[in-house]
């Protein structure tokens, strides 16, 4: 029962960081508190990883099953910046902002690797 709401919870939020990615989002007032893109990148990039490495946390092979996800989930950081730029005419694609995925992935296996990856 844990692992499919893990499993939903992680296809849910890759549904959110997909759409969140390819609309058009408003611009915030300037009285509002501003928050960096790239802490955006690293923050929705650190909890899509690790929701998905909790959907492999029951397996057996977990290094092997955790590094193929890292590594998927980086390939979709790079289909969703291109994507931005081809669909998109209000979006741009952005090394930077690979960089801050490839920053919220280590961080998520960095974390999920210290705490919760014991059992």
């Amino acid at each position: 029962m844990e692992h499919k709401f893990y499993f939903y919870s992680a296809l849910l939020l890759t549904i959110v960081v997909t759409t969140g990615s390819l609309i058009s989002i408003p611009k915030l007032e300037t009285t509002q508190v501003q928050i960096s893109d790239k802490l955006v990148h690293i923050s929705a990039y650190c909890l899509l990883t690790l929701n998905w490495l909790l959907v492999c946390k029951f397996k057996t092979n977990k290094l092997k099953e955790s590094l193929l996800i890292l590594l998927l989930i980086f390939i979709y950081g790079i289909i969703i910046e291109v994507l931005q730029g081809v669909l998109t005419s209000y979006r741009q694609a952005d090394l930077l902002d690979v960089l801050a995925n490839f920053t919220g992935i280590g961080l998520a296996f960095m974390f999920f690797s210290i705490f919760l990856g014991r059992k």
